[in-house]
């Protein structure tokens, strides 16, 4: 396990993430040519969207291996080049569209790589991904892509992401040249520069080829005079800052003694895992310059399962914290972070923290409380499957066979079981309705949504009450297309759908209080219950929580026998999908279960349901509710001369400008904008720009809606 790389590429839509993918996944001799997004020929851009859009859509999960080439490894044993390292990857979409998959991605993996654009900088959804992963706290590298682009500054981008990500970036590398010119890098461990083959050897010398592959080949040689000096000050620097976060280096820095470079590589691992420092490399990975450096430096400075300690969790029979440590001697436990419906059925893919697992053996879901046998296994490629026989602790892998089993959930061993933390995803912020165009269509359309909504967390349906359409919502304008495009063309259904509106919530401004008594003959059985409910505001969270008040002393009324707790708890969440104002969704509160009563004889499940369901109605009917509308955050690029026409149409859209500064040859304007403003928008900007401008949008938050048409 000490050679395993569970790692993920994370960054803002067209950093070069998957183009990088494809890079490492050549040099490592998974693939013989290299695949091109603009061609439609990326392996891990396997959907038919993806390769007509030239964008990632779906995370995609492959494994491979490399033999570090350049970075001397210290912490391996001798003879560590005839080792291999195992890198289970995946590759994230940059489009805030589908930052669920970049969200259930980053809860598993161990470790990731920023990419960053060397003319773009730290970009808007390079901010939102960077938090995301700082959430689950995983250490992570950076590097700066499309150093030959015009316009390109790998200075500026370390700048920006120490102010706009708020971690400290240590260049290990600098740019050897300058757009068009960039022909490899600066090392500052080793002093030296590696330079590698252009695709016409326009470089000199030309260095020997690679002896793994034709391309990318490289040569390690002294650096140029004329980079020296700069070289000598970064070095400096790193050498300082690595002393100020390490007590072991302070002796030799103050007494100017050389430090060994093996001290230095161990000294950047500790403060990455850390998680105070992010190591920063460059290259252009379309050149093939760079990326075999950085496999060196994601075996050297990125963790193994085994430095992630344990993973903790909770056991659900004494409700109280357990843990799992990273072997395959423990129980086992795995989280199971995605499902994919496709022609030959459904695949779950697994994260395995602890344990073994056998092909054909049955695990445990506390959340079903059902047992789930696993038919067959498998390692992905992309979309192609490997069958393998079993699998341990560490790995990353897909499984056949679960049948109530969701996105989130947690399989253990069933005498030993725990519960990890699930994850959390955003509210969906428009919606559309969907109709079949014939009788025959209506039960495909009903199973192709039912598909895709298990796949997808931030896919939502429902019906509307007034018109009895399908109404389904996404994060997008883009995501619904391509949802639509998918029930048409995947799924063969003929339907309609309608133009995309605003998914509108609801909310209450204060405290109020519900009961609901079922007292009801049913056939020849009664049934009995009552149930008594508190909804407040709650800006803390969007999702609504509910709550148990657990009766300390007499005297405080009954709460629900355990064995209706969760069905309670299940009509509460149904009850709060439907506002009073226009039967939008709740958000912002918390619920809490105050009391209830029941009878022995006559109480039932169906009336305890029922009696929750009252009980919320009867509160929201009380209670003073607001419309709330989804506002974006925006970064626009925009050409100087146009600035000013780009400010006055956001005004009318009743967007609100933060900031304005200058990247390149652009004005970048940061703010935030009513989401029922964008509709669109994208060409209205080409219109002012002359076609030069472009933006793109990210979930801030709900607001009150003050006016709506």
């Amino acid at each position: 396990m000490k050679n395993f790389r569970n790692i993920g590429i994370i960054a803002h839509i067209d950093a070069g993430k998957t183009t990088l993918t494809e890079r490492i996944l050549f040099f490592t001799g998974k693939e013989h040519s290299i695949g091109e997004v603009d061609e439609g020929t990326a392996t891990m851009d396997w959907m038919e969207e993806e390769q007509k859009r030239g964008i990632t859509i779906t995370s995609a999960v492959t494994t491979t291996y490399w033999r570090p080439k350049i970075i001397t490894l210290p912490f391996c044993p001798d003879g560590y080049r005839d080792e291999k390292y195992r890198f289970n990857i995946i590759d994230t979409p940059g489009h805030v569209d589908f930052t669920a998959e970049v969200e259930r991605s980053l809860r598993v993996l161990d470790g990731a790589i920023g990419v960053f654009c060397a003319v773009g900088g730290v970009e808007a959804q390079s901010e939102t991904v960077w938090h995301q992963a700082n959430r689950y706290h995983i250490p992570r590298i950076a590097f700066v892509n499309k150093l030959d682009r015009i316009g390109s500054d790998f200075f500026s981008v370390v700048s920006q992401m120490e102010k706009k990500l708020g971690t400290i970036p240590l260049p290990l590398q600098l740019p050897l040249g300058r757009e068009k010119d960039f022909c490899g890098v600066l090392d500052l461990i080793q002093m030296k520069a590696i330079i590698f083959s252009a695709e016409g050897g326009q470089i000199s010398p030309v260095p020997e080829r690679d002896p793994v592959r034709g391309k990318g080949g490289f040569n390690i040689t002294d650096i140029p005079s004329t980079y020296l000096q700069q070289a000598q000050e970064y070095r400096d620097r790193m050498i300082e800052l690595l002393a100020e976060e390490n007590e072991s280096l302070v002796e030799p820095y103050l007494s100017g003694v050389e430090i060994d470079q093996k001290v230095i590589i161990n000294a950047v691992r500790s403060v990455t895992l850390s998680g105070r420092v992010t190591p920063v490399f460059c290259g252009a990975a379309l050149k093939n310059i760079g990326v075999q450096l950085l496999l060196d430096g994601i075996c050297a400075y990125l963790p193994s399962p085994l430095d992630r300690e344990t993973e903790e969790g909770i056991n659900p029979d004494i409700n109280k914290k357990t843990s799992r440590n990273h072997s395959p001697d423990e129980y086992f436990s795995a989280l199971v972070f995605k499902t994919m419906t496709d022609k030959h059925g459904e695949l779950s893919y697994l994260r395995i923290y602890s344990g073994k697992l056998q092909e054909g053996e049955s695990l445990y879901n506390p959340r079903t409380d059902k047992r789930e046998r696993i038919n067959k296994m498998f390692l992905m490629h992309s979309n192609q499957r490997q069958e393998i026989k079993s699998a341990v602790a560490g790995e990353i892998i897909a499984v056949i066979g679960l049948k109530n089993t969701a996105t989130g959930d947690t399989l253990c061993d069933p005498k030993h079981p725990v519960v990890y933390e699930r994850m959390s995803f955003p509210e969906p912020v428009v919606s559309v309705a969907i109709e079949p165009k014939s009788s025959a269509d209506k039960e495909k359309l009903a199973d192709a949504i039912k598909k895709l909504a298990h796949d997808d967390p931030t896919f939502q349906v429902r019906e509307d009450e007034e018109t009895g359409q399908t109404v389904v919502s996404g994060m997008g304008e883009l995501h619904l297309e391509i949802i639509k495009n998918r029930i048409l063309k995947e799924y063969n259904v003929s339907a309609n759908a309608g133009s995309v509106q605003v998914a509108y919530k609801e909310t209450i401004i204060e405290s109020v209080e519900g009961e609901g008594i079922f007292d009801r003959k049913i056939g020849e059985k009664e049934h009995y219950a009552r149930v008594t409910i508190r909804l407040e505001p709650d800006r803390t969270t969007v999702h609504p929580t509910i709550n148990n008040l657990v009766p300390t002393k007499v005297g405080i009324p009954a709460l629900i026998p355990k064995q209706f707790i969760s069905s309670v708890q299940e009509a509460v969440k149904t009850g709060l999908l439907s506002g009073p104002i226009a039967g939008y969704p709740l958000i912002y509160l918390k619920a809490t279960i105050t009391g209830g009563s029941s009878d022995p004889a006559r109480t039932s499940e169906i009336a305890f349901t029922a009696a929750t369901s009252m009980s919320v109605s009867d509160a929201l009917n009380k209670a003073k509710s607001v419309t709330l509308e989804p506002i974006m955050k925006f970064e626009l690029l925009t050409p100087e001369e146009n600035l000013g026409d780009v400010i006055n149409n956001l005004s009318l859209r009743r967007g609100v400008i933060e900031s304005v500064d200058t990247i390149a040859r652009m004005r970048r304007i940061h703010g935030k904008i009513p989401i029922a403003e964008t509709f669109g928008y994208a060409t209205v900007i080409r219109s002012l720009t002359s076609g030069l401008g472009s933006w793109t949008l990210e979930p801030a938050d709900y607001q009150i809606v003050e006016h709506r048409a």
